[in-house]
């Protein structure tokens, strides 16, 4: 069975499918990467939180950066939030975003706890 939550038309927040939970893209608002990192991932949180699982259940995280010279940057949040033990395979890469004012999106598959 798969599942969908905050679904319209173009995409669901969130899919639910054989024990694993896939998160849509994630950004943040802030002017820095760091503000919109850390405001991206207080959203992943939320999501993961309504998906049943947590930051300790992430598989993979894929994230885009709109330059590559704000990778330490946006690493220094993230290496803060991702729990010891607990890293997922990753993977980051630079993109032009959707938006001039985006820094940094952050997508999320993660195992659902039991």
């Amino acid at each position: 069975m798969i599942e969908r939550l905050h679904t319209s038309n173009r995409m669901s927040k969130i899919v639910k499918h054989n024990g694993v939970a896939y998160l849509c893209g994630q950004v943040g608002a802030g002017d820095s990467v760091a503000e919109q990192t850390a405001d991206c991932l207080s959203r992943v949180d939320e999501l993961l939180t309504e998906a049943g699982s947590d930051r300790e259940h992430i598989l993979q995280a894929v994230i885009w950066l709109a330059n590559m010279a704000d990778f330490v940057e946006m690493n220094a949040v993230w290496d803060a939030w991702v729990p010891q033990g607990h890293a997922p395979a990753r993977a980051c890469g630079e993109a032009r975003l959707a938006r001039d004012v985006l820094k940094v999106e952050i997508i999320v598959t993660a195992a659902i706890k039991d």
